[in-house]
């Protein structure tokens, strides 16, 4: 396994990503988990995937509000201080106006701390880029994380967001360690070269940590237009376009293209080699509910990188 340093921590170039950890869930009112998750198949793929390497978990106080956490917690037991932990703050807001008051991040990230039983998060991220109105939590935000990382609570400050106008407004001002966001085969705008986010990363030398690297599971392949699927109630999936047949039928023939180019490789292998091909991406974070995906995963990571031209030819393939 491959380890990159991003200020003062140590990334294994790929992680693991805790969404799906969570289960079903909601979170006000809306569904925000995954179904058909097993705490036995995690704690096995888990521990493969600390055997085989792999140092860095990324996870949430929403994840399964909290129960991501909890499990993360029981599974990697005395081992937790040999790895990179992130967690993240900004969709529970308890009792107060907004999640980003001090008070609430204060006590997110305690609570945090507890349920992954740990002294302090390696990483700790701003969830989204949504700092109410003008951004008028956002001092107190920044204040409270300086606090926190002076305390010893956190190591370092990173940033999730989902636009490029969130992350060209805030990173001069939180000024993060890392920023995350999604990146696929389908869409990589954030760390493709020449775009805005991309110079930011180099000016500022910010790490990129990429979720949704096979982009929840469509760039493997698994999903069919004849048989779209169907998600249970509290998984976020059953509600988003991108999963319908008539999305399915778009991004079929793309699939098949990649097949016919790349027979040596699985669907997997391509969309993760064509990540780590980027010199900006960091880590990459898939989700998981079992061995056999961190396997498929792992071998992606540990094989050929794609060249210049097979870059540009899965480029022009979903451009």
């Amino acid at each position: 396994m491959q380890y990159l340093k991003v200020h003062d921590l140590k990334l294994s170039r790929m992680g693991l990503g805790c969404w799906t950890m969570g289960g079903k869930s909601w979170n006000n009112g809306y569904a925000s988990g995954w179904s058909d998750v097993n705490e036995i198949d995690i704690r096995e793929a888990i521990l493969f995937a600390i055997d085989q390497g792999v140092r860095h978990f990324d996870n949430a106080d929403c994840y399964g509000n909290g129960q991501s956490e909890k499990m993360l917690g029981r599974t990697l037991g005395n081992f937790k201080y040999n790895v990179t932990i992130a967690s993240k703050v900004g969709y529970i807001k308890n009792e107060y106006k907004h999640a980003y008051t001090a008070k609430n991040i204060r006590k997110q990230c305690e609570k945090s701390l507890k349920n992954i039983k740990r002294d302090y998060l390696d990483l700790y991220y701003f969830h989204h880029g949504n700092f109410d109105k003008n951004d008028c939590y956002l001092d107190e935000a920044m204040a409270e994380m300086v606090k926190l990382k002076d305390e010893g609570k956190i190591r370092e400050i990173g940033l999730s967001a989902y636009s490029t106008k969130d992350f060209l407004r805030l990173v001069p001002k939180i000024k993060p360690s890392i920023i995350q966001a999604w990146a696929h085969m389908m869409d990589d705008k954030f760390v493709r070269n020449k775009t805005l986010v991309r110079q930011m990363i180099d000016k500022y030398n910010l790490g990129f940590v990429a979720f949704s690297p096979l982009n929840q599971g469509l760039l493997t392949g698994k999903y069919f237009a004849e048989i779209p699927p169907i998600f249970d109630a509290g998984d976020h999936r059953r509600s988003q376009q991108k999963f319908t047949q008539e999305s399915l039928e778009i991004l079929q023939p793309k699939l098949e293209k990649i097949k016919t180019k790349f027979k040596n490789k699985s669907l997997t292998q391509v969309a993760i080699q064509y990540l780590l091909a980027n010199p900006s991406v960091s880590s990459i974070i898939p989700g998981f509910r079992n061995k056999a995906q961190v396997a498929a995963n792992l071998i992606a990571v540990e094989t050929r990188t794609l060249n210049d031209k097979e870059l540009q030819f899965i480029r022009k393939t979903f451009d």
